[in-house]
């Protein structure tokens, strides 16, 4: 397949998830759920933050992504929307200011976008902030799958156009003491990314709820 056939065409269209954890935009059947890995902490007891506080992970994966070699996008901020309150921004992990991570790599693999202490409570969505996305036709990216800089790698490439870098994803959830909660989500690179035409490219996220242990 060329890969001016492989990126598809859709809306700006987020994968809502119900409170059920399906969503409506991004479905995950006939895949099974993707177990967080050791590093994620699941929902094992981990050490609490300050007093209030418990651990949040929020974990990366991607469904099937065809013929483009790698796929790097930079995200400049997580949160989740406390219920009653406001936006609570989740640290990426290692402290960075931005999390670039090459969907290609996360086909069948998770890696972690960000994680922290948050205020216990009930909590309604999940937000993303996309800054920017690039394609890369000819070779893969060095490196993990997820870091604060990835190095582009040589070759063909094409920046691709985000008309709305931001992601919000329905899904009620409960973080409480002692635990430590995971949630694992899909961004669908198949569906996110279209050629527009002349060798252009543009994002609509497409992302879904895999699980929340």
């Amino acid at each position: 397949m060329s890969h001016r056939s492989l990126l598809l065409s859709l809306p700006l269209v987020v994968g809502l998830v119900a409170c059920g954890g399906n969503s409506s935009t991004s479905s995950n059947s006939g895949s099974s759920p993707v177990a967080p890995s050791p590093s994620s902490g699941g929902q094992s007891s981990a050490p609490a933050g300050p007093a209030g506080q418990a651990t949040f992970n929020v974990m990366l994966t991607d469904s099937p992504f065809t013929d483009a070699k790698a796929l790097l996008l930079t995200f400049s901020e997580v949160s989740a929307h406390m219920s009653g309150g406001d936006w609570v921004t989740l640290k990426f992990a290692g402290g960075a200011a931005s999390r670039t991570c090459d969907l290609k790599k996360l086909t069948g693999a998770q890696d972690v976008l960000g994680t922290g202490a948050m205020p216990v409570g009930h909590y309604t969505q999940i937000r993303l902030n996309v800054a920017t996305a690039v394609v890369y036709f000819d070779n893969p990216a060095v490196g993990p799958a997820c870091a604060p800089v990835i190095a582009p790698p040589a070759g063909k490439s094409a920046p691709v156009t985000i008309p709305s870098g931001e992601v919000k994803l329905n899904r009620e959830f409960d973080l409480t003491l002692p635990n430590a909660m995971t949630m694992v989500l899909d961004f669908d690179g198949d569906k996110s990314v279209h050629e527009t035409g002349n060798g252009r490219f543009m994002m609509s996220p497409v992302v879904g709820i895999v699980s929340v242990q």
